[in-house]
């Protein structure tokens, strides 16, 4: 659940909203100087929280915050850092499986587009290039996609 700056995480009976500023990057790392305050006021307001526990729960964080940035991206960010692995087979098909959802989202069918081409498929990479031009236009013109 996102609520305006921050990311809820449940750990144990204890539910935190970790603030988004806490990762950086696509990749959403933990930045552990920004952290590091927020550990000392969880751990000053719940005294049973351990170490471990903080790493737990942050760990958590980082992974709901993950899943978030896919949401809120449409699968991009996912399928870049995919891509960045050289897992590229993975980056198109977790980018197709966004695009099933929204077939209109023009941004994202030229992030297929890129991700085709550096695959070597690109006349496949043309063809969702040219579909997500064709989703711009018609957003331009107020027309429902074909």
């Amino acid at each position: 659940m996102v609520q305006a700056d921050h990311i809820s995480v449940t750990h144990g009976n204890l539910t935190v909203d970790v603030p988004r500023r806490l990762f950086k990057g696509r990749e959403c790392t933990l930045d552990e100087a920004a952290a590091e305050p927020f550990r000392r006021i969880v751990q000053a307001r719940y005294p049973w929280v351990s170490d471990n526990s903080m790493d737990v729960l942050l760990k958590k964080a980082r992974m709901e915050m993950i899943r978030v940035r896919d949401e809120e991206t449409k699968g991009r960010d996912h399928s870049m850092n995919l891509a960045s692995e050289g897992r590229l087979d993975e980056a198109i098909e977790h980018m197709k499986l966004h695009l099933e959802l929204d077939p209109d989202d023009a941004d994202s069918w030229y992030a297929l587009g890129d991700l085709l081409c550096k695959a070597g498929r690109g006349m496949e990479g043309y063809k969702a290039y040219n579909r997500g031009r064709k989703c711009f236009r018609s957003c331009q013109k107020g027309e429902p996609p074909r």
